[in-house]
């Protein structure tokens, strides 16, 4: 079979040869016309007028969802970016209030999310956990009282790959796009083409990104002071900047060390502690010293570790985290995050979710080493139907916006063909820095570059995928200018990843964010 495929692929390769040498040949033959070049896409703008009501009083915004071409040195297209803006009506001076540019993360993930999640004038109403009949349509969309809007003008971006952002070959081709500082890039060519269209020059400029868009959010600041567009602040949400704090890799104890905190928070939301501890914070910094101390200290020993000082260490280890001690001995007293989250609620058959560790899923597969292959996650069964039917209806009931595309809402092409690599701008002594992805270097250098810019660091106790004690690690290696921690602010929240899908979380961590805001954009 394979001499035969061989022969025909050799058989095919000759005849093409032999056409073209006849074509180039026969007299009188005429070269073959190119194909026809097409028209790069006009870019759209279609607008609304809305209102909704904030702190008790009614807010009118026009509401824009649209498109901006992107293009090369030499001008040619190369994608297409869609953006949703919402500018506050009746504002006297428009140029010089504060626009924040939003996005969510992946990589291959679109803007919807943070859009109706929760920081928008419009916001989905999620199913809770513990109701799996909250899951089924029809689905609500009412006004946030919340949004952000009240503070600042909002620009929610689609990556390119995902929402209606894409790709306009032949000049555009994903080698382009689907990278950490091609993305980076990307998005600053986006942010200077809105500013310079819509006139914002002269406004507070700031970035607020989700998971992923917190990784994109420290590239971005950095690309855009040096393209002379200065920060009043970035807003980081759910953030990683240092994977290996996040990687559960063979020989790396770091993650243990990150995520013990987080496993002490899921453990007492989900009842599994004995006694309970009264104050859910007090228990937090119980965790992170036990970690960052006698943990780490133990970790470290590997297998020189004294044999007679384990069982005191799992005892610990489970008190903090419900699991059983002889589980912590079992495992060398490293429990990765997966075996985490099945073995936590014991006979239940059921796994917490890693972004909202709230919810829960059945198990499919328990009596296995690891989980069925086939579980999408617990909060991503409760959020998804709601997300892609809310959105796609908002657009076009209320948005007024049609396409004949697929919104894609999650692109696992994208993800799929990301480039990971990264050379920071502040290298380390010897080689590039570049063997595993540490963006805390470029938010570093941003903060240096632009001296009045602040950072805010918005962390739900139980998010399992980017866990708040590896946010704090990772400002806490990177190379701060003199002076940058009195510029950062940190705030814990009672949720998950998606920090806004407890609404008793949301009014707090809006009026948080505008009071940033608000405080950042002043100029004394």
């Amino acid at each position: 079979m394979r001499a035969m495929l061989t022969s025909m692929l050799l058989m095919t390769c000759l005849a093409a040869a032999g056409v073209a040498k006849t074509a180039k040949t026969s007299p009188g033959a005429k070269a073959a016309a190119a194909p026809p070049t097409k028209p790069a896409p006009k870019e759209r703008a279609v607008s609304t007028h809305h209102t909704v009501e904030v702190a008790g009083r009614p807010l009118a915004y026009t509401a824009t969802a649209g498109t901006l071409v992107l293009r090369n040195d030499k001008n040619e297209p190369t994608a297409v970016m869609f953006y949703i803006a919402y500018t506050k009506d009746g504002v006297s001076h428009p140029a010089t209030r504060p626009v924040t540019f939003s996005y969510n993360g992946g990589p291959g993930a679109a803007s919807a999310l943070v859009d109706l999640g929760g920081f928008g004038p419009r916001e989905i109403v999620w199913p809770p956990p513990g109701n799996p009949l909250a899951v089924r349509p029809p689905y609500q969309i009412k006004p946030n009282p919340d949004t952000l809007l009240a503070t600042t003008d909002l620009v929610f971006v689609d990556a390119v790959g995902t929402g209606y952002s894409r790709l306009l070959p032949p000049k555009g081709t994903p080698k382009m796009f689907y990278g950490v500082q091609q993305d980076a890039n990307a998005f600053t060519q986006f942010v200077e083409r809105y500013i310079s269209k819509y006139h914002r020059w002269g406004s507070p400029k700031f970035l607020l990104g989700e998971s992923y868009g917190t990784t994109r959010s420290a590239v971005l600041a950095q690309e855009l002071i040096q393209h002379g567009i200065y920060l009043n602040g970035v807003i980081l949400c759910s953030t990683v900047l240092n994977f290996p704090t996040i990687t559960f890799a063979p020989g790396d104890d770091l993650p243990f060390i990150l995520y013990l905190p987080s496993y002490a928070a899921v453990a007492w939301y989900h009842h599994r502690l004995h006694p309970e501890p009264a104050s859910l914070p007090d228990l937090v910094k119980k965790a992170e010293a036990f970690a960052a101390g006698p943990y780490a200290t133990a970790l470290f020993q590997g297998s020189a570790l004294n044999a007679a000082e384990r069982p005191s260490l799992a005892k610990q280890l489970s008190a903090l985290t419900g699991l059983p001690a002889s589980l912590w001995l079992k495992t060398n007293l490293r429990v990765p995050l997966r075996l985490f989250r099945r073995r936590l609620l014991g006979s239940k058959n059921e796994a917490t979710g890693r972004y909202d560790a709230r919810y829960t899923i059945d198990e499919l597969q328990p009596l296995l080493p690891i989980n069925g292959g086939s579980n999408v996650g617990a909060a991503s069964s409760a959020m998804m139907g709601a997300l892609t039917a809310g959105f796609n209806d908002y657009l076009e009931r209320n948005l007024h916006y049609t396409s004949h595309r697929h919104y894609v809402q999650l692109s696992y092409k994208v993800n799929s063909e990301w480039s990971w690599k990264y050379n920071p701008p502040v290298q380390a002594l010897f080689g590039s820095g570049s063997m595993f992805l540490n963006v805390a270097p470029a938010l570093a250098r941003a903060l240096g570059n632009d001296p009045g810019m602040e950072l805010m660091l918005n962390n739900g106790y139980f998010d399992m995928a980017t866990p708040f004690f590896a946010t704090i690690y990772s400002l806490r290696h990177a190379p701060l200018p003199k002076g940058a921690w009195k510029r950062i602010t940190f705030d814990y929240y009672y949720c998950g990843h998606m920090l806004y899908l407890n609404p008793k979380v949301l009014p707090i961590l809006g009026r948080n964010i505008n009071q940033f805001i608000r405080q950042a954009s002043a100029n004394p």
